[in-house]
């Protein structure tokens, strides 16, 4: 099995996608905070890398429809570093 920092490939990409996630949502509860009000903007704009339009499969029975986009703002990129990090330290 291939490995990164002593782990699978897989347990790597783990980390990253729950970095971004807890990173954004972190991004979103702090920016109530009023002593953060003129920098938490910037933190959580997003910036779109990709975004597919969606795709729609009609089966007659179930219709299923399709699409991915990639969207991440400071915070989940911030989320991503550390998570690394901590993937890579233990």
């Amino acid at each position: 099995m291939a490995k990164f920092g002593g782990h699978g490939y897989g347990m790597a990409v783990l980390f990253v996608v729950i970095g971004a996630i807890l990173g954004g949502i972190l991004g979103q509860l702090l920016l109530g905070v009023e002593a953060l009000s003129s920098v938490m903007p910037y933190l959580v704009n997003t910036f779109p890398v990709f975004d597919t339009s969606a795709i729609t499969f009609n089966l007659y029975v179930i219709k299923l429809t399709l699409g991915l986009a990639f969207a991440p703002n400071l915070m989940s990129i911030f989320g991503i570093v550390i998570a690394l990090v901590l993937f890579r330290r233990y």
